[in-house]
């Protein structure tokens, strides 16, 4: 009876331990657990050390979706979790065959960032959280790039994302998330239309590279023109410089010249006390007997006698007042 009591005791020791290990739960940080009674929620708990009555009270399973990546491709596992993760999390849905509004085909590869606000809505206001997130982001987008073409889907995704975000959001704050960004990823057209798109920017490469060799070769005769202009009047600029120098110096020449002769004829006009006129008609008159005689071929004879005595009278008159002012002037 002794050892039977003592094996009775050590097993109902033993289911005690068991019942107080139990009921026992350490709640990583950032993370909640929801906990049932009978069935019915009883309460949430948070990060730390909690009690909970065993047998009684259980945690809430929730199925969620994990997906894995394995040699590039993606592959999708769901389990079991009683620990909702409360920090921002990254969902990874696979790409979505969409139709634009132009009837083209293309895969859109998304990627949704949430974050649970209300554990307990997003447990018992959802059945499946990553796939209502799924679906409504996949719905979502079918929509918003329904409403674009092509061109507009590829140039446009921000956009999409800033489209998507306000959409899903809205609809995901009744389960207790927040939807804080979707990033498209990727967005794949046909090959068909890969290759048209490949010849068109080809061509536009082209065209735009002829443009600006056009461009080029235009700037090129606008910059030679004005060259051959700003030569042409830097030139012009130099010979009016150049006439305007000579002719002022043919100005200061001939200035000089009659200065000097001025000298030259007060001093003569000194020499022989009175008019100079008749000295310099008849100077005149010997330069030019002097410069025709130097022609052989031509015999000069006065008009008269008369004049020929008369002028030679005279010059002797001349050359004798001359002579008789330079005896005087000389001591």
């Amino acid at each position: 009876m002794t050892e039977a009591l003592m094996i009775v005791i050590a097993t109902i020791g033993v289911f005690i331990i068991t019942l107080l290990v139990k009921g026992i739960r350490i709640v990583p940080e950032q993370s909640a657990v929801m906990i049932e009674r009978l069935g019915k929620f009883r309460g949430q708990l948070n990060a730390g050390l909690n009690i909970i009555i065993p047998v009684i009270d259980k945690p809430r399973s929730v199925p969620w979706r994990v997906t894995v990546k394995e040699a590039g491709q993606k592959f999708y596992m769901v389990s079991q979790i009683t620990n909702l993760d409360l920090r921002e999390q990254v969902y990874d849905f696979p790409s979505q065959s969409v139709i634009t509004r132009d009837n083209v085909g293309i895969q859109v590869d998304a990627v949704v960032y949430f974050q649970i606000i209300n554990p307990q809505k997003a447990v018992y206001e959802i059945s499946n959280l990553p796939i209502a997130l799924e679906t409504l982001t996949q719905t979502t987008l079918r929509n918003v790039i329904g409403e674009m073409d092509l061109d507009d889907t590829l140039t446009s995704r921000e956009t999409i994302n800033a489209s998507l975000v306000e959409t899903i959001d809205s609809a995901a704050q009744a389960w207790g998330v927040k939807v804080n960004r979707v990033e498209v990823q990727d967005i794949t057209p046909p090959q068909d239309v890969l290759a048209s798109m490949e010849q068109q920017m080809k061509a536009e490469r082209e065209r735009r590279a002829r443009v600006t060799e056009a461009e080029g070769f235009k700037s090129a005769a606008v910059l030679r023109a004005e060259g051959e202009r700003d030569a042409r009047i830097a030139e012009a600029d130099g010979e009016r410089e150049a006439q305007i120098r000579e002719a002022e110096g043919q100005a200061q020449a001939i200035e000089l010249l009659a200065n000097a002769e001025k000298s030259k004829l007060l001093r003569v006009q000194e020499a022989l006390g009175g008019d100079t006129g008749d000295y310099l008609i008849g100077l005149r008159y010997m330069e030019t007997l002097d410069q025709m005689a130097s022609n052989q071929n031509v015999v000069w004879m006065p008009h008269s006698a008369t004049d020929l005595g008369s002028f030679i009278g005279g010059y002797k008159t001349l050359l004798g007042q001359s002579t008789a002012s330079e005896a005087e002037t000389t001591p």
